[in-house]
């Protein structure tokens, strides 16, 4: 029998104290409950992804000191934890440490590099050769890394062949809408054709855009699930995996290392860690929360600003902040206009005393007008139109950066998913910000979170979620003036963006060619405004930034 931990942690990348320290922190509550054996993420010591830290080769030594120092701190219990390695060549590899006994008694290098999507593994490491096993307790259990496990490769026909009865697996799998299903589809179906226990453990946490939804989980050689972790926190998963019978052995393949017998008096029993399956709508909820507490507190920000204009973006916005940081760490200034309605102005406040934030009312009437006043010799003749629009939004952008550069408030941006994505905001007006927080959520989802979360607790008032969306920077505006029905719009730039579909193509979604060349042309023409719109958390299968690369510079159009 061996006791087996999984460790789901929240790394902080670059943070190579603070994660040693919190690595200590689950080996010492490891051994605690006896076990024989604790797995972490996929590169715990340094986060992940580090990116182009990478090319510094001060913090690629750096984190190869951590580890030794972590080795020198490890005694009674094996650990295999994830960092970054380097030969005497200067290459560098994703790598996995087994250390027991204060010693490092193998090291893995991942083999199979993903280079799609988020992914850039290829720009920095070179890939693994060698397979590595170990015998512990009598086991046998072999090592892979994240993309290892997805990718029927060399390392897996090897795995398969040494029928090694365990299998451990270091992830930073990013979440996504169908991540979960995907994932545990893929590795039940490894189990199965390896007949070995697959032991998965992710990272979870926010880092900039992504968020690492743990999940780490069990999965027997039948394909079932015997354990997992909880949803989007830091849990510690233990269990004990009978393998083989008391005093036998399983085949250990050739070059195998053998650990020996560590002897427990096991301190407690254990039952099985399973925990409940949250419904889609819940888990980008989750992400939405757990993606801005982390990207506000691991950069340093005590409080955050929101500007409230009354309206469902704004309102949904205030909610997930205030639920992330606490209602004491949330800001709202609602910057209200001649063009501001009784109805959005009076919501702004009530959902501020709702939800129990500051709230501050700043009327922008008499700045606008001095820039129409100061401005109208230039301008003279000329008919109201988008620029004056555009004016209002960008003078509540000035007032929100004010506020942030005096206090040091984290501006959150309220723009969503339809909207960035055919440039219906204002760069330098609403489009300012630190953090986008439902950048990847389109209109029609926006509502669904703002219902989901009512039904929790009611804070955004009814008539939010029943008026007609409006930026109000003219009189009796609605966005439907100028877009077609989001669900309609929405249906186009999920097929358009998230599946790049053609025009032709889409045409099983909208029958009006004229309306998806439309759209096609307001997506490719608003790159330019995207690229200068602050991060966001990445919660569709292709979001605007690391998944996205249209260039600016553009001259394809389809026929």
């Amino acid at each position: 029998m061996i006791r087996l931990a999984l460790a789901q942690i929240n790394s902080v990348v670059g943070n190579l104290e603070g994660n040693r320290r919190k690595i200590l922190q689950y080996i010492h509550q490891a051994q605690d409950l006896s076990a024989d054996l604790v797995v972490f993420p996929e590169l715990a010591v340094c986060g992940y992804p580090p990116e182009d830290l990478l090319f510094k080769d001060h913090f690629v030594q750096d984190n190869l000191k951590t580890l030794r120092a972590l080795s020198r701190e490890i005694n009674g219990i094996t650990v295999i934890l994830g960092f970054v390695d380097r030969d005497k060549k200067g290459n560098i590899f994703n790598a996995a440490a087994l250390v027991q006994d204060r010693t490092v008694r193998g090291i893995y290098h991942k083999q199979e590099l993903p280079n799609y999507g988020v992914f850039d593994e290829k720009r920095y490491f070179m890939p693994g050769r060698e397979t590595l096993c170990f015998r512990q307790n009598g086991i046998v259990f072999g090592v892979s890394i994240c993309e290892d496990i997805w990718r029927h490769g060399p390392l897996l026909e090897k795995q398969i062949k040494q029928k090694l009865p365990m299998i451990v697996n270091l992830s930073a799998s990013p979440y996504d809408y169908g991540k979960l299903e995907r994932r545990e589809k893929r590795l039940k179906d490894r189990a199965r054709q390896m007949q070995a226990y697959v032991c998965y453990t992710n990272l979870v946490g926010g880092q900039d855009e992504l968020v690492f939804d743990g999940g780490s989980m069990v999965i027997n050689p039948q394909g079932r699930v015997i354990a997992n972790a909880k949803p989007f926190e830091e849990d510690l998963v233990v269990l004990d995996l009978p393998l083989v019978p008391p005093g036998k052995k399983s085949r250990a393949p050739r070059g195998c290392i053998d650990l020996g017998v560590k002897t427990q008096t096991l301190k407690c029993a254990l039952t099985p860690h399973k925990e409940r399956r949250l419904p889609p709508l819940e888990r980008v909820y989750r992400a939405l929360v757990l993606g801005t507490r982390d990207y506000v507190r691991k950069n340093g920000f005590k409080k955050v600003l929101i500007g409230l204009s009354g309206g469902i973006d704004s309102s949904l916005v205030a909610a997930l902040a205030a639920e992330a940081v606490g209602c004491e760490n949330v800001v709202g200034v609602s910057m209200p206009s001649q063009y501001t309605s009784d109805g959005t102005r009076a919501d702004a406040r009530i959902l501020a005393q709702n939800l129990k934030i500051s709230f501050k009312e700043i009327p922008i009437d008499h700045i606008f007008q001095t820039y129409l006043d100061d401005l109208s010799p230039e301008f003279a003749g000329l008919p109201f139109d988008v620029a004056e629009e555009n004016l209002q939004a960008r003078i509540r952008g000035n007032i929100l950066m004010k506020f942030s550069n005096k206090f040091g408030w984290l501006v959150l941006n309220t723009g969503n998913k339809s909207e960035i994505a055919v440039g219906y905001c204002t760069l330098y007006g609403d489009l300012a910000g630190g953090f986008a927080v439902i950048k990847d959520i389109p209109k029609t989802q926006v509502f669904q979170l703002a219902r989901f979360i009512n039904e929790r607790e009611k804070v955004i008032p009814d008539s939010v979620l029943a008026r007609a969306p409006s930026a109000e920077l003219r009189y009796n505006q609605t966005d439907q003036d100028t877009l077609p029905p989001y669900p309609e719009l929405d249906a186009v730039l999920k097929g358009y963006v998230e599946e790049h579909l053609s025009a032709v193509q889409l045409q099983k979604i909208c029958r009006d060619k004229e309306k998806i060349k439309d759209i096609i042309i307001k997506v490719d023409k608003s790159e330019y405004k995207r690229r200068q719109s602050p991060p966001g958390i990445k919660i569709s299968t292709r979001a605007f930034g690391k998944d996205w690369r249209l260039p600016i510079t553009n001259g394809y159009r389809e026929d």
